[in-house]
C-alpha cells in the first residue's frame, strides 16, 4: 500500500470522526490506489461501492486539507463521480 494511500485512510478517519457513511464508497486516487468508506470508516480497499469518486493525488490531498471544496472540484472536472449521486453530496459534506 502507498504512503499516500495510508496518510489519506487517516485523514479520513480524522476528518469524519463517528460520522458514518449510510452505504459505500470508493475514492479512486489515480496511480495510487483505492480507499473504501463505509459506516465503519474508511479503510484500503478495492471494493464494489454505491458511488466512485475518482481524483489525481494532488486534487485528493487539496480536498481533505480543505483547500479545495469537493463540489468545485467536481464542478471544475479534477473529481469525477461515478454512482450514486445523493452519496457523493453526503460525503462531499462531511469532508468540507
Amino acid at each position: 500500500m502507498s504512503d499516500v494511500i495510508t496518510s489519506a485512510v487517516e485523514a479520513l478517519n480524522n476528518k469524519m470522526g463517528d460520522t458514518g457513511l449510510a452505504g459505500t464508497a470508493k475514492f479512486v486516487i489515480e496511480d495510487e490506489g483505492a480507499i473504501m468508506v463505509d459506516s465503519n470508516g474508511a479503510r484500503a480497499g478495492d471494493d464494489e461501492a454505491d458511488v466512485t469518486l475518482t481524483a489525481d493525488a494532488e486534487t485528493f490531498q487539496s480536498i481533505l486539507e480543505g483547500d479545495l471544496d469537493p463540489t468545485s472540484a467536481f464542478m471544475s472536472g479534477k473529481l469525477s463521480v461515478d454512482g450514486d449521486m445523493g452519496m457523493a453530496m453526503q460525503l462531499g459534506g462531511a469532508l468540507s
